[in-house]
């Protein structure tokens, strides 16, 4: 058994997860902060046999997709602010960060 963690950008969630019930996986779903641009995720945790890792992340990676997203850099701290001019900066956001962690005990109650 396996435990998959997904960490998704929050556009991402709704579709990721009626996929996912769709292919008969049942996940946790919890709220979470990305740390650089600090915009909301959602972390699901999957439990699966081994022999359904690879579709589980085939779910995943036909449902969160990267794409561009223009942000304007926060101001520089401790420094003068008299000539920072904040420009936009394209940055990829979306996509997924995914950890297979193997499962030594699965009870359910």
């Amino acid at each position: 058994m396996k435990l998959v963690v997904a960490i998704v950008q929050d556009k991402d969630s709704n579709r990721l997860s009626n996929a996912l019930i769709k292919e008969g996986f049942r996940a946790t779903k919890l709220a979470s902060t990305g740390g650089f641009l600090r915009a909301g995720n959602t972390t699901f945790m999957i439990g699966t046999e081994d022999e359904r890792v690879q579709e589980v992340m085939q779910v995943i990676r036909a449902n969160c997709k990267i794409r561009e997203q223009l942000v304007t850099p926060v101001s520089p701290m401790g420094g003068t602010t008299d000539s920072y001019i904040p420009f936009p900066v394209e940055v990829q956001v979306g996509g997924a960060a995914v950890f297979v962690l193997p499962v030594d005990r699965f009870e359910h109650y």
